[in-house]
This record gives structure tokens, C-alpha cells and sequence, in this order.
């Protein structure tokens, strides 16, 4: 197996609401000196995990990087251009990614660990296709480039922030479903905790989907009722349910504040009601600019191929947002992501017994 870092790709990830530009004119002119092509009769599409497009964190992050693809290559949405396929459950994986083959599409990118069964079984026999797994590998077959990220590290950031912020040292961990992916969030969250009190309290919890708001609502209701103050989701949609319980609490002007840690993009906006905000801050996870940096790649003929390619702290890959941390926890984070940076603190990929 063929590994990568973000740095040997030549990609700097912009971790913004702006999504850097990657292939101008001047890119696809060099792409055509040395043989390779450029964009323009390429097209590219996503096969969604079951939060769809629209669930305001690792989905529509990968959404809006194919968009920004399509904008910068004049493609419209649709065949010939560039387009995403959403699935309601697992068992939508399979037809969707030959629903997108039938379609014509060349590059193809599986959105969450879960369609890496599912893409490896089909990348066999379509050889002539481009496919991405993101957030699992697929070994030994040339046409399918394997993205993983090192979300514990964004994670620990995001136990340092909720661990300077508890007053009832009592936080929570709210994850989608159980696994590798998942563990990561919940281990680097769990360890950066404990970097600032090994006394505080990590309630961890499971919804068992990323598409269930309800089931996230209901777990945040009895962690902020034992008096966590602080919940970070890892859950896709189903975090959608602990910012609803957490404005929920607030509109009815409690003492003490609750506050939620958002996943994978900004959810600043996720928080808002009338009168504050309930985010705290965010983790990053690039995921869409890694669509669009390997959608461009393709469309130059320059598909990572084989590659798995891993993206941390170091790299740009993840990160936290400012949000509204106060001074002092801003200090706190950024001395250890320097920390994490320099190999002085090695997070946990997976969660203790």
C-alpha cells in the first residue's frame, strides 16, 4: 500500500469558510505540457452516507468541494458535470455507485467509512473508473485512492476547549455509530480532557446512526440534565438533535450556560437562537477540499491511484475553530497543537477500556 501525506500531494488545505482554489488556467495549461489533461471532459460524483447533503457537516462538506469543482471547470450539475447520489441506508451504497457509473460519471467519491465494502466490491470490475473511499483504505487496486484523516488530533483540541470551559467538570461525547472512524473523535476528545483534569467526567455515548436527530436530542437531554455543560458530537445528522436540545435549554434562560463542540465544519450556525449561540467552537476535518483537490487531479490525469492519503494537524488536514473560546482556552489549544505539531504529544486513535 502506497502512502501519502497532504504535504506530498502539493495541497494546502484552507480549513475557512472559503474553500482555496485549486487548478487555474495556468494549472491545466502545465497539466497539458507533460501529457496530462485537463477538466473539461471530465465529470465527478458522490455517493452520500445516510446524512445526505444537507446535514450541515461531513456530507455537505464533501457536497460543497465538488460544487466549488464543478464552478471552477464551468461544469453544470447533472451528467457530463458533476453530481451526488444520496442514500436513505447502507443498502443504497451499491446501486448508487452504479447508478453513478451508469451515469457516466468517471471519478466517483464514497463519502464515510461505511461504503468501503461496497466500493472495493465494485472497483474490481469497473477498472476503467476512478474511485475515492473517504475515511477508510481499500489496499491492492489502482483506481481507488483511499483518504484518511487524523481526527483525534482535532479531537484533543476539542477536549482541551471543553475541559477549560466545564464549570460542573462534567462533559459528553455524543458519536454516530461505533468503529475505527468514530473511536478516533472519541479517543483524542476523552485524552485531551484529561490533559487538563484527569477529575472531570466523560460521559460517552453512542446514537447508533448519523441520521437521527430525535436519538441525538434525547441523549443530550439526559447528559446536560446529569449536568454535563459541554457535549461534543461526532454523530452527522444526529448531532443536529444535541444543538436542538442545547437551544432548547437556552431559550429558557437557565443559570449556568450549555455549550456544543460542532464536527467536521463550522456549526456556528448550527447554535444560533434567538438571543446567543450554543457553539462553542468546531473541529475541521477538509474533507471538501480533498474532493475537489482529487476531482481536479483526475481531471488532469493525475488520479492518486493506489494512494492512501493521510491528513493531520501538521498538514493542514484538521483543526478547531476560534469560536467562542475565551483568551485563555485559545492559549491553551494553540499550545498543544504546537505540541502535537513538534511529535511532543501523541494522541490515542482509540478510546480506552
Amino acid at each position: 500500500m502506497k502512502k501519502s501525506t497532504l504535504l506530498k500531494t502539493g495541497l494546502a488545505l484552507a480549513l475557512t469558510l472559503t474553500l482555496t482554489a485549486c487548478g487555474g488556467n495556468a494549472k491545466k495549461d502545465d497539466a497539458k505540457k507533460d501529457g496530462g489533461k485537463d477538466s473539461g471532459n471530465h465529470s465527478a460524483a458522490l455517493v452520500t452516507d445516510v446524512g445526505g447533503v444537507d446535514d450541515k457537516s461531513f456530507n455537505q462538506s464533501a457536497w460543497e468541494g465538488l460544487q466549488e469543482w464543478g464552478k471552477d471547470n464551468k461544469k453544470e450539475k447533472g451528467k457530463d458535470g458533476f453530481n451526488y447520489y444520496q442514500s436513505t441506508s447502507d443498502a443504497d451504497f451499491l446501486p448508487n455507485l452504479n447508478q453513478a457509473i451508469n451515469d457516466g460519471f468517471k471519478t466517483i467519491f464514497g463519502i464515510g467509512f461505511k461504503l468501503q465494502p461496497a466500493i472495493e466490491e465494485i472497483a474490481g470490475s469497473k477498472k476503467d473508473n476512478h474511485f475515492v473511499i473517504i475515511d477508510s483504505v481499500v489496499e491492492g487496486k489502482d483506481n481507488v485512492a483511499s483518504v484518511v484523516f487524523k481526527d483525534n488530533e482535532a479531537a484533543y483540541l476539542a477536549g482541551i476547549a471543553a475541559a477549560k470551559t466545564t464549570k460542573t467538570k462534567k462533559v459528553g461525547f455524543v458519536g454516530g455509530q461505533e468503529g475505527e472512524v468514530i473511536g478516533r473523535f472519541q479517543a483524542g476528545f476523552e485524552a485531551g480532557v484529561k490533559s487538563v483534569d484527569p477529575e472531570i467526567k466523560v460521559d460517552s455515548q453512542y446514537a447508533g446512526s448519523f441520521g437521527d436527530a430525535a436519538k441525538g436530542k434525547s441523549i443530550a437531554a439526559a447528559m446536560y440534565k446529569s449536568g454535563a455543560d459541554v457535549i461534543f458530537h461526532a454523530a452527522g445528522d444526529t448531532g443536529n438533535g444535541v444543538f436542538s436540545e442545547a437551544r432548547d435549554i437556552m431559550k429558557s434562560k437557565p443559570k449556568d450556560p450549555v455549550w456544543v463542540i460542532g464536527v467536521d465544519r463550522d456549526q456556528e450556525e448550527e447554535g444560533k437562537y434567538d438571543g446567543g449561540n450554543v457553539t462553542l467552537t468546531s473541529t475541521l476535518k477538509g474533507v471538501g477540499t480533498v474532493v475537489k483537490d482529487i476531482a481536479t487531479k483526475a481531471g488532469e490525469d493525475k488520479f492518486p491511484g493506489g494512494e492512501t492519503l493521510v491528513y493531520g494537524l501538521k498538514d493542514g488536514g484538521v483543526d478547531l475553530t476560534k469560536g467562542q473560546l475565551t483568551e485563555d482556552v485559545q492559549k491553551a489549544v494553540d499550545a498543544a497543537k504546537t505540541e502535537i505539531k513538534d511529535g511532543k504529544v501523541e494522541v490515542p486513535e482509540k478510546p480506552g477500556k
